[in-house]
């Protein structure tokens, strides 16, 4: 609530409050009841109330803004709870949180120091395990442990590549990504951290106790060669699941070394997730089709990062921010005017007035926004107030100038204000963590997540299912500057924990969803996993409705060509009921039924396989019918055949 509002005739908020309520009480339901009155941190109240009375209170004077009450507990990694992994029932306590399953992280290295990697609580390493530790450039050995159980690199693709370009003999992680996919997976727990007071609360990945096996094969860029050799030396280790959050050129699955190596841990028992890529919303451009592996598209979560906008006349709105300060922003001029809301030269910001707040347009056309932090940092602006529709704005982890972002819709109120009042003022209030359906229901699909069917293979649908992948946060690498905001041009600010967007953070989610059912279920193989997710995901968002595609400005329904099967459910696939189980040799009757050569058919499957009865009607979790657009308007009928046991 706005307290300025309250009439004078109150002698406290409590008594307005309760006034209020009583105009606001609905005949038909019980009386609403206040529970506590706030008056100190900030002004408002709890209360018991239907929704007609919310609706009827949201026109009183001095109201600001209503947020269901929900349960609450320290968390940061927030994507566990939103996938309702919790310790008392469900896929979490059955499965011991993963314990023993060993996951292989294909990536950009480890960063061994980071919390998220400490081996407290883990019991000693499995006997099974065949890897090693591999020292090197800044890297000893002996930062191993209980949870990091195993590390390599592999730059021998890289350096024929660039052979006058120094590639260092490490796995150190010195990007950050390695780091952060990993911990998703399977992060320990770490109490205690945010993103610069975004987001804080306790820190753990989807499997907190399964082991880690980090393999370099990015270094900078990245071959396919070396990645081959990963995953080739990964399933000699001994690992159970793999988790590969790279992209790739090549289309065809004879030609795409990952997906060679992919089938060969399939046929190992051991299950690959890759991720769909980030070259959405257009359809068709899921590279990573591979019918043996499981490609992970990118949803949201219910986890809004706010910054505060309140005007002079006591209007308050919500915009988005992750400026990483409290930075002094109280009862500041407000300029708006539409020569100044471009907002595109250090020349015209010049002409603010001194230490205001400027309203600056974003149109979707405009490119400014690469250039405005510097233009910013040159003016005597205090802050910015960003106008913009640009969903990648709101994923940003890089807001280097104090403000907020808020739609056009929201700005009719703050530009109206701004032009007609005499001496407009504003303030605003950083390091806000929102949870709930505002300001849109959750999961949505991710406007960058990549489109089925996949360019590899489309008789099997692509991608198989969604996870959480935006702004996640996870471990990093604590000098990597770009991990965190720069503030004018001097300051540069990093984080050991950083908020992250793309397919490349949901991927891991499935692999530690993998591993934590391949700990409640021993015997189950990778397609029966596989299958367990999928036919448990969830079509429907927080609001029960249909999960809705940001790639459309219309909010339109999401198509299983974007989402699969839908969001993973883990609690759900610890007893999904019945599965499509698939042998090896099942993908290789599919296989010899894509009219390949049989050097491109052995290629993939090796020579120890023959095709004896080629199929392209694979035993998957999934359908999907092609249709030539010259068919249009005739009457068709596609049958596949399924088999599923208990």
């Amino acid at each position: 609530m706005d307290k300025s509002s309250m009439p004078k005739a109150f002698s406290s908020h409590h008594h307005w409050y309760s006034s209020m309520l009583n105009s606001a009480k609905s005949l038909y339901e019980s009386e609403p009841k206040i529970i506590y009155t706030y008056d100190n941190a900030f002004h408002g109240f709890s209360v018991v109330m239907n929704k007609h009375e919310l609706e009827a209170l949201k026109k009183s004077p001095g109201f600001l803004s209503a947020f269901e009450d929900g349960v609450v507990t320290t968390d940061t990694t927030h994507s566990y709870k939103f996938l309702s992994l919790n310790t008392a029932t469900g896929l979490w306590p059955a499965s011991n949180y993963g314990k023993d399953v060993i996951i292989g992280i294909l990536d950009t290295g480890i960063w061994p120091e980071s919390p998220s990697f400490r081996d407290e609580g883990m019991t000693e390493i499995p006997p099974r395990w065949k890897g090693s530790c591999q020292g090197g450039q800044d890297f000893n050995s002996s930062l191993c442990n209980k949870k990091l159980i195993g590390v390599r690199y592999f730059n021998q693709g890289t350096r024929a590549a660039f052979p006058e370009n120094p590639v260092p003999d490490t796995a150190r992680d010195d990007q950050g990504h390695g780091t952060h996919v990993a911990s998703i997976a399977a992060g320990n727990y770490v109490d205690g951290v945010s993103f610069f007071g975004y987001a804080p609360g306790t820190a753990r990945g989807v499997a907190p106790r399964a082991r880690l096996a980090a393999y370099k094969v990015l270094f900078g860029g990245g071959y396919e060669s070396d990645v081959l050799a990963g995953i080739d030396q990964a399933v000699a280790d001994g690992v159970d699941i793999i988790s590969i959050s790279i992209t790739f050129r090549r289309a065809s699955l004879y030609e795409n070394p990952m997906a060679i190596a992919a089938f060969g841990a399939r046929e190992k028992g051991v299950l690959v997730c890759f991720s769909a890529g980030n070259r959405g919303p257009s359809g068709i451009t899921v590279r990573a089709g591979i019918p043996w592996a499981v490609v992970v598209a990118s949803g949201t979560v219910d986890r809004w990062f706010g910054g505060s906008v309140t005007l002079g006349n006591g209007k308050a709105i919500t915009g988005w921010t992750t400026f990483p300060a409290r930075a002094a922003i109280r009862n500041l001029p407000l300029v708006y005017n539409k020569t100044l809301s471009a907002c595109n030269s250090t020349e015209l910001l010049a002409k603010a007035p001194f230490g205001s707040i400027i309203i600056c347009n974003k149109t979707e056309e405009d490119p400014f926004f690469f250039f405005l932090w510097s233009y910013l940092a040159d003016s005597n602006v205090r802050a910015v107030i960003i106008i913009s529709e640009d969903k990648s704005l709101l994923r940003s982890n890089n807001f280097q100038f104090p403000g907020a972002i808020i739609t056009p819709a929201q700005s009719v109120e703050v530009v109206s204000y701004a032009s007609s009042s005499t001496s407009p003022t504003a303030s605003i209030d950083f390091q806000q963590t929102i949870i709930g359906t505002e300001p849109r229901a959750a999961p949505a699909l991710s406007d960058f997540s990549s489109r089925g069917p996949g360019l590899s293979y489309d008789r099997i649908l692509k991608p198989d299912i969604m996870a959480p992948g935006e702004l996640i946060l996870a471990a990093y690498n604590p000098y990597t500057t770009i991990s965190a905001p720069i503030i004018g041009k001097t300051l540069f600010l990093s984080r050991d924990y950083n908020l992250l967007s793309g397919t490349s953070m949901a991927c891991p989610h499935i692999a530690g969803v993998a591993a934590l059912l391949k700990a409640a279920h021993p015997d189950w193989s990778p397609s029966a996993i596989q299958s367990a997710m999928m036919t448990t995901a969830n079509h429907l968002d927080n609001t029960n409705q249909p999960i809705k595609d940001l790639g459309f400005t219309d909010f339109r329904n999401a198509t299983p060509l974007g989402i699969g099967s839908g969001q993973v459910d883990p609690n759900r696939a610890l007893d999904p009921g019945l599965v499509y189980d698939a042998t090896t040799e099942d993908f290789v009757d599919l296989v010899c039924s894509m009219n390949l050569t049989s050097e491109q058919t052995q290629t993939i499957t090796r020579s120890s396989y023959n095709c004896s009865s080629p199929s392209s009607d694979l035993n998957y979790p999934s359908f999907i019918a092609l249709f030539n657009s010259d068919e249009r308007g005739l009457t068709f009928n596609r049958t596949f055949h399924r088999t599923v046991r208990t």
